[in-house]
């Protein structure tokens, strides 16, 4: 909020996108390793086995400052980091209002369209999309329809997200170390605030 307010971010131009970190956990396996064991191959027998999991974060851009106004967080899925960061923007209101957002054709149907209220939401339909939801998705379909140019202009700079990205995991790794969900979800948000800080200026 500090430095929402410090670069007086009120009425936003956004983009909302998720990634991914790969993280290597180490867990104990004594059923497999006795199993080994009982097969006569105790000198090749490790005691850990490393198992890759995912952490996902959904991050909304404004893209006039590059700084991110809302984050989420899961262990589970990119849909539950969305819904965190959606909790994350309802607090931010009324400082901070959406005037437009950018999302990729996963958050392309009538129930996410409706989610951002009064703000002007742009998607690419997916192939079997219909005008079946409410005014706000028909009006979207509309637009996308009747303004075609100038709506693709507006919906590609979705790639400020996909930049970001980039430029986090250039700078602080692909990858997080930490093992429990608390710190994992710490990392995540610290990288978050160092985007953030990088792009106020303060190094």
């Amino acid at each position: 909020m500090l430095l929402l307010k410090k670069k007086n971010i009120g009425k936003v131009d956004a983009t909302g996108d998720g990634t991914g970190y790969s993280m290597i956990i180490s867990k104990h396996y004594e059923s497999y390793i006795q199993k080994l064991k009982d097969k006569g191959k105790e000198n090749k027998i490790k005691n850990k086995k490393k198992k890759r999991l995912f952490a996902y974060t959904f991050r909304t851009m404004d893209l006039k400052s590059k700084i991110y106004i809302a984050y989420g967080t899961s262990m589970k899925s990119e849909k539950e980091a969305f819904e965190k960061a959606m909790k994350m923007l309802e607090t931010l209101n009324p400082d901070v209002e959406l005037e437009t957002i950018r999302l990729d054709r996963y958050y392309s149907s009538p129930g996410y369209v409706d989610k951002f209220g009064d703000a002007m939401v742009y998607i690419i339909p997916k192939k079997n999309a219909t005008l079946n939801g409410s005014i706000k998705w028909k009006n979207t379909m509309k637009e996308f329809v009747g303004n075609t140019l100038e709506y693709l202009g507006q919906y590609y700079l979705r790639n400020n997200s996909e930049n970001g990205f980039s430029a986090d995991k250039k700078m602080l790794g692909w990858g997080v170390m930490q093992k429990r969900n608390d710190k994992i979800d710490c990392a995540l948000k610290t990288i978050c605030l160092w985007h953030n800080l990088f792009n106020f200026g303060v190094s």
